[in-house]
């Protein structure tokens, strides 16, 4: 068993929450985080010097390699456009992709292009996440409310049977401590190439009928009428 336990992760990963919970559980071995770019990240995956990796999606799973790797997606990140803050598209709460384009699109790695927009040469498209871990006081960041997103995933090299590494994705997937292990093999590696969860069991469908009775009735059952007053035969007339 490893002495310590890796964790690789791009900017604007937060993995804290996930290593406190590590420490509770297994405080018998260090976890380190090593802040990294992407492609950093992955080389040390595949290099076996970290265990496991947060990323972004998609990742080169290298499956022609010796060393494969796998991946989990765990949450989705919107996209804001890092703005000078004296700009017009700075004055409201959201952007579009269009007003994005009528301006400079800057198109440089994250960290230079938030020093481009300060120096007021354009418009950046990162994660939210990332645009938070760079925020500066002279530009501004703003929701594009029609634009991509990323997914950040847990990574590791595919086939591992490490017993911490299944505990890490364990953690990550909220899994409680008194819950099973699951194996960190194909059947999770599967679930990168569909990130989406299953939808729920819908309930069983209504029946041609019962649909034209809800229609008739509005959804709701039809209010019974109060009875009416029984007529009296035998009262007189008058006149």
């Amino acid at each position: 068993m490893p002495t310590s336990f890796t964790v690789a992760f791009v900017l604007g990963a937060t993995p804290g929450k996930w290593s406190r919970v590590w420490r509770e559980r297994l405080p018998e071995t260090p976890i380190e985080l090593v802040p990294s770019e992407q492609d950093e990240a992955l080389a040390m995956l595949t290099a076996g010097t970290a265990d496991v990796a947060l990323v972004r999606l998609p990742i080169d799973r290298a499956e022609d390699s010796d060393r494969p790797l796998a991946a989990i997606p765990l949450y989705t990140e919107r996209a804001v456009a890092v703005i000078p803050k004296e700009h017009d598209l700075a004055q409201g709460d959201e952007v579009t992709l269009v007003e994005i384009d009528s301006a400079h699109r800057i198109t440089e790695e994250w960290r230079a292009a938030v020093d481009l927009v300060a120096a007021n040469i354009g418009i950046a498209v990162i994660p939210q996440a990332v645009a938070r871990a760079l925020q500066r006081k002279d530009v501004v960041s703003r929701i594009i409310s029609d634009g991509p997103e990323w997914q950040v995933a847990v990574a590791w090299r595919d086939g591992s049977v490490d017993p911490l590494v299944e505990e890490f994705i364990g953690i990550v997937r909220g899994r409680t401590a008194k819950s099973s292990r699951g194996t960190a093999g194909g059947s999770e590696a599967e679930e990168a190439e569909s990130p989406k969860r299953a939808p729920r069991a819908s309930a069983p469908k209504k029946s041609t009928s019962q649909r034209a009775n809800a229609r008739s009735s509005g959804g709701k059952a039809a209010p019974r009428r109060p009875d009416r007053p029984a007529f009296n035969r035998n009262k007189r007339r008058k006149g």
